[in-house]
């Protein structure tokens, strides 16, 4: 994984001393909270409900053990006694105290870790496949492209106020692990498919336009191939016409998704050719060497060959993890292995910091020091050998750590919700756990599903694209919760549609058991919810829903 050079170390140590004296300033009283507040979102620090919240990014959801301790460390220390692993493959800390912050960012800088445009109208953390480099599936790695993305839009003058804030994914499969469609830029790496000029070689496939919130919009495809000595000044002229063209007078409509839908995907991408033929005489694009540089940190680790792929299943609790919880690796005789941190009962994506620190050794012990963060609030060892599998299990297990729910309606996608966030207009943890206790014993029966929560309409638990989704509002007064169904963020990117009228936190949970009887009833040989749905259409769940 990507190292700090001198140059990274000194902006970050830089930032850290900066607003050590921003915080001091405003605990004096030499600073408003008005002149403060876009001062702490430059570095991560929102104030929420209760308290401070401090949301600290791990670049396309990759880390090593050192900076894993580290933010368990952080949890015991600073706030009380867990972190929240996010949507964007970051961790949140919701109980931090304003004097503490400085401290934080020191202690994360010292294991090349920062806060640095995790909120604010900039560039976010770039997200990716949390199997990249591991995937049998894909065809190279691309993390030092999202790595490249990160170093060109960090602290880029001319991106650091944009209308509104801005999403960029990138992956290297056919099998969409990152909700890549639904970004503000979605790259997925690709091999030219032109016969007569370059065929084979590796560039990048732009979608743009895609997003979640009040407006969900899947992101149309505007360049089928864009060659990699290209790729920055490319992403560079999208940028430049959204912050040209994109709403300032109106927060909700300044997303790149209203501009592409507004102007018209022939209209945006024509714009954006025009630029990017104007940028290419600019000379901006890093020299090649630079992108070999940063992909040299990215080589395979020093796999074992000649092993065997066998796995003894006979302990049944093993068997069933093993199915649920691992995926195949590109190397022979190792699995890559997701932690589920979805307890039955649990709060989604909620780990202790014992628990935190026990992940980083496990993964420096059976994972060649190697985490991934998930999108789905979940933690991947990415290179674990099979026949260390076994015991790598039952460490998990003694820590509740073991769970095997991947992928299943246990496997649930909620924001902090009302619980914790000044936006929410309802609660989506006490959804999420009375669902997961009520499906245990049928996960297996319903098979994969996907099933999201959001606490408002800004999406952060995914709603719009869960097979299942579930949106808390406000309705006079009380909490209530719509259901949406027939969402997917897959290669097979769709929006879910809303059912009908909304129901109460009980009801919600009975909806949700009648949407899966339909399924359950109406379902042909291998179909999953989602296959259900698109062939039966909604009518049948309206049906039982209200009768």
């Amino acid at each position: 994984m990507y190292k700090y050079d001198q140059y990274d170390q000194q902006m970050v140590d830089t930032r850290v001393e900066e607003f050590r004296d921003q915080v001091r300033r405003r605990l004096s009283g030499e600073l408003t909270e008005d002149q403060f507040r876009p001062l702490r979102l430059q570095n991560g620090l929102y104030l929420q409900l209760h308290a401070y919240m401090l949301r600290v990014a791990v670049p396309y959801g990759t880390l090593n053990s050192a900076q894993m301790r580290m933010l368990g460390d952080i949890a015991d220390k600073y706030d009380r006694g867990y972190g929240h692993f996010t949507t964007r493959q970051n961790i949140q800390y919701n109980w931090i105290k304003l004097e503490d912050t400085p401290q934080i960012l020191a202690d994360l800088a010292s294991v090349e870790m920062h806060a640095i445009q995790t909120s604010g109208n900039c560039i976010r953390n770039i997200s990716s496949d949390q199997y990249a480099g591991a995937a049998a599936d894909e065809i190279i790695d691309p993390r030092p492209y999202a790595e490249l993305l990160r170093q060109w839009s960090s602290f880029h003058p001319e991106f650091l106020t944009l209308p509104r804030k801005f999403k960029i994914a990138v992956i290297a499969s056919e099998t969409d692990r990152a909700a890549m469609k639904l970004h503000d830029i979605g790259i997925k790496m690709v091999r030219n498919p032109n016969p007569e000029n370059g065929a084979g070689e590796i560039g990048a496939q732009f979608y743009v336009g895609g997003g979640m919130g009040r407006t969900p919009m899947i992101a149309p495809m505007i360049r089928e191939f864009v060659p990699l000595d290209q790729l920055i000044t490319y992403s560079e002229a999208c940028l430049r016409v959204y912050n040209r063209y994109g709403r300032r007078d109106n927060k909700y409509k300044a997303r790149i998704k209203i501009l592409v839908h507004e102007l018209g995907k022939e209209e945006y991408t024509r714009q954006v050719e025009e630029e990017f033929q104007h940028l290419m005489g600019q000379g901006i694009e890093p020299p090649i060497a630079e992108l070999e540089r940063i992909t040299g940190y990215f080589v395979d680790p020093a796999f074992e060959t000649g092993l065997s792929d066998e796995l003894d299943l006979s302990d049944p609790d093993f068997r069933l993890w093993v199915e649920r919880n691992t995926q195949a690796h590109k190397q022979a005789g190792y699995v890559i292995a997701t932690v589920s941190l979805k307890p039955v009962g649990g709060i989604p994506g909620d780990a202790t910091g014992e628990q935190i620190r026990l992940m980083a050794d496990l993964a420096k012990d059976y994972s060649f020091d190697e985490l991934r963060v998930t999108h789905a609030q979940n933690i991947v060892f990415p290179h674990v050998k099979k026949a260390d599998l076994y015991a790598l299990w039952q460490k998990l297990e003694d820590a509740a750590l073991g769970t095997p729910n991947l992928d299943t309606i246990g496997d649930i996608i909620a924001c902090p919700g009302l619980d914790y966030c000044s936006l929410a207009n309802a609660r989506s943890i006490p959804i999420a756990q009375k669902i997961s206790e009520r499906f245990v014993t049928k996960q297996e029966e319903i098979g994969e599903m996907k099933l999201k929560i959001s606490g408002c309409i800004n999406a952060c638990g995914h709603h719009h694209a869960g097979h299942i989704g579930i949106l808390g509002v406000d309705r006079k007064g009380k909490e209530n919760y719509q259901l949406l169904l027939g969402g997917s963020e897959g290669a097979d990117t769709s929006l879910g549609q809303i059912t009908g009228p909304g129901f109460d936190e009980d009801g919600i949970v009975e909806a949700v058991d009648k949407a899966t009887q339909v399924y359950l009833s109406q379902r042909e040989d291998g179909e999953r919810f989602l296959d259900t749905y698109r062939r039966i259409g909604m009518a049948p769940f309206k049906e039982a829903l209200y009768g």
